[in-house]
């Protein structure tokens, strides 16, 4: 893989974050994320989303959960599953300020991602939050997709898991940076927050 120029990232205030592959493990191929107990942090997730609260930035969780509207769990048990997300995080000092769901299937609303309805809600509940000021952390296409609509600079996280996809490629060249882990891309380029 080529390596992208450095490119500098003090400058954002916002990072919006994928859940699933980012945050936490990504269940396999046509699997959801049903109960609390299957949601599994990926190493250094907690250190990097404190790293990034004791910055100043604000962390938004920007998600599809398809599986609300397959009827596979409830949005009740997902606020569960996302309570007890931000439990595993307080517990090295992090958090997250938002978290914003796509509960539709494909093609029932404006808010699945790659399409940019979940950033609009974001920017109306935080006014201040501009696309320049902000980076979309994610590890598909359909999350860089989703930040370059919004003109948003934008990170592809790597996946270790077998080989990498035409679509893991695309994303990966279409991003301003990539790191293997989101504790590697706060390393890499937000190293001063780390104390």
């Amino acid at each position: 893989m080529n390596q992208k120029p450095a490119i500098d990232l003090s400058n954002i205030e916002y990072v919006f974050l994928d859940r699933d592959g980012v945050l936490n493990q990504k269940p396999s191929r046509g699997k959801y994320i049903t109960r609390m107990e299957e949601l599994a942090l990926l190493p250094g997730v907690e250190d990097a989303i404190a790293a990034l609260n004791r910055s100043g930035r604000k962390v938004v969780v920007l998600t599809n959960q398809r599986g609300i509207a397959l009827g596979l769990y409830t949005q009740a048990e997902l606020d569960r599953i996302h309570a007890h997300l931000q439990a595993q995080l307080a517990v090295r000092g992090g958090h997250l300020d938002a978290i914003y769901v796509c509960p539709h299937d494909a093609g029932q609303c404006d808010c699945r991602k790659p399409l940019t309805g979940l950033f609009e809600q974001a920017f109306r509940d935080f006014p201040e939050a501009t696309p320049q000021r902000s980076i979309m952390v994610g590890d598909s296409l359909r999350d860089i997709e989703a930040g370059l609509r919004v003109g948003m600079a934008t990170a592809m996280i790597l996946s270790d898991d077998g080989e990498p996809t035409a679509e893991d490629d695309r994303a990966a060249a279409l991003a301003q940076v990539s790191a293997r882990s989101l504790s590697e891309l706060v390393d890499r380029y937000f190293v001063s927050l780390r104390g």
